[in-house]
């Protein structure tokens, strides 16, 4: 272990076990003062595990940590917080019916002490919003925030509590792209003030903008340990699923007939909607969170139905509407939240790859097909690389990646005419978004019209055919690929667009 000044934090060979599964096999790395240290990997490389246990969520079953040249006590994450160690976790974790002030100082106060700081309180936390360029209002209910709003209440908390290294567990997975850049400024600014950061991530493009120094895991070990400025995107990927990742080249689709129809509708939020999906063809819809999309695809899942306004599949109008109705007209789901609508968290990966089709799939005189339910769950988890335990294995220990693996594979494998597939690479690395994508691209190829939303422009200008963009509820002319660049599509974001062809 380095016993240099510098050093603020080391691990030294850790190693944890679940069970014969091996999340950390002997890593070590060094953090530096100032310094921003990227931790990549796929999908259940180890990344998470070995922060848990850095902050003392997990206990190592061997290997040491160092914060500031003194031995961390492990288990605990109260130690970590009293050695200058703050985690912001990638599903945050903050109360919706306390204000922001409130949520900081949670845990910080005795109970009957709160009232007497809370004005003392209050000045730091403008004093260091103010110094990192985290704007919110200390008394705003948290319920009311937006993503980066709860995200810099989450810095806040960390930075009230006096952290000295902060770590950032896919700090952008569910932020827009201005928000990201707003996070990285903060970023730079704490770092110039000495503040030392662990950067999880999959976005190789941010990393390389953001991080001095990438630490390469791969099934739960370091393969790599590279300064940013002298390694390449390329390098980074290859590293981290083992083989070079050749550029794809996306042949356009080929239309056919329309498979859904939307004409001048309304519902909640959305205005006057046209919208038409074609079979053999993806069609991305852009745009900042919170426009519309969200209640466009509730609307084609079946969970909302339209106020006013014409909706057919298939030419036939749509009357009752229900997820159980859109599943049976065959649209396929890849939903927004893989923990919250995707999948139900205490059930195995054989019940959760049975959801949406148990009745009319598995059912047997009333009773389940148990061996059918296991046989399909295993031919899921070959054909999509699922990396789990087995079918028996409770779905929440899965990565983000592998349970979104699961989800495609259960939507993918009924062969849908229409696929919603709502940011179906959030959160998920390079290996894993080539995997879904390409399964989209199949599903396109075989037949099936497939809505693609997303907040990321790069994937959405790389992967569609056709793309709309939405704002304020309303949705743009349709432009053929190629026909829109970055600027161009950013103006409709921005509404520019629907002003200048009003």
């Amino acid at each position: 272990m380095s016993d240099a000044p510098s050093v603020v934090l080391s691990l030294d060979r850790i190693t944890k076990r679940f069970g014969g599964l091996v999340a950390n096999d002997a890593v070590s790395l060094t953090l530096h003062k100032g310094e921003v240290l990227a931790l990549l990997g796929e999908n259940g490389a180890g990344k998470t595990t070995l922060m848990n246990i850095l902050f003392g969520h997990y206990v190592a079953d061997s290997g040491e940590v160092h914060a500031f040249g003194k031995p961390l006590a492990p288990g605990t994450p109260r130690a970590a917080l009293s050695a200058g160690i703050g985690m912001v976790h990638q599903h945050f974790t903050l109360c919706d019916n306390l204000s922001v002030l409130e949520n900081i100082v949670l845990g910080t106060e005795g109970l009957f002490s709160f009232g007497r700081g809370r004005a003392a309180a209050g000045m730091r936390i403008a004093e260091l919003s103010r110094d990192f360029g985290l704007s919110v209002d200390p008394e705003a209910t948290v319920g009311g925030l937006s993503v980066g709003e709860r995200q810099r209440v989450e810095i806040l908390k960390a930075l009230f509590r006096h952290a000295r290294i902060l770590i950032l567990d896919e700090p952008t997975a569910v932020l827009t792209p201005q928000e990201a850049e707003a996070l990285f400024a903060t970023l730079r600014l704490a770092v110039a003030r000495g503040l030392s950061v662990i950067f999880i991530s999959h976005k190789l493009h941010e990393v390389m903008g953001i991080a001095d120094t990438c630490v390469v895991l791969r099934h739960g070990r370091v393969v790599g340990c590279v300064v940013t400025s002298r390694t390449s995107r390329a390098a980074l990927a290859a590293m981290m699923v083992g083989a070079e990742m050749p550029e794809r080249q996306i042949a356009p689709g080929v239309a056919g007939r329309v498979r859904l129809r939307l004409d001048g509708v309304r519902a909640g939020g959305l205005s006057g909607v046209g919208l038409q999906l074609r079979a053999g063809q993806i069609t991305g819809l852009a745009g900042v969170s919170g426009n519309g999309q969200s209640q466009l695809a509730a609307l084609i899942g079946g969970e909302a139905v339209p106020e006013t306004g014409l909706f057919e599949i298939d030419g036939a109008r749509v009357t009752a509407w229900t997820p159980r109705f859109a599943i049976a007209a065959g649209v396929g789901r890849i939903p927004e939240d893989r923990h919250k609508t995707g999948t139900i968290a205490d059930f195995t990966l054989a019940e959760n790859a049975a959801l949406e089709t148990y009745a009319t799939r598995f059912a047997r005189g009333g009773l389940m097909d148990w061996a059918a339910v296991h046989s399909h769950a295993s031919d899921l988890i070959v054909a999509h690389d699922v990396r789990c335990e087995g079918v028996s294995q409770r779905i929440r220990l899965l990565s983000g990646g592998n349970m979104q693996k699961l989800i495609l594979g259960r939507v993918l494998e009924e062969e849908p005419g229409i696929i919603l597939a709502n940011q179906p690479v959030r959160g998920l690395d390079v290996g894993a978004i080539a995997h879904v994508h390409g399964r989209l691209i199949a599903a396109r190829d075989a037949g099936a019209a497939v809505l693609l939303i997303s907040e990321d422009l790069d994937e959405v200008m790389g992967l569609s055919d056709v793309v709309h963009v939405m704002s304020a509820g309303k949705l743009s002319p349709p432009f053929a690929r190629g026909t829109m660049d970055r600027a161009g599509l950013g103006l409709w974001m921005a509404g520019q667009g629907f002003c200048d062809a009003a």
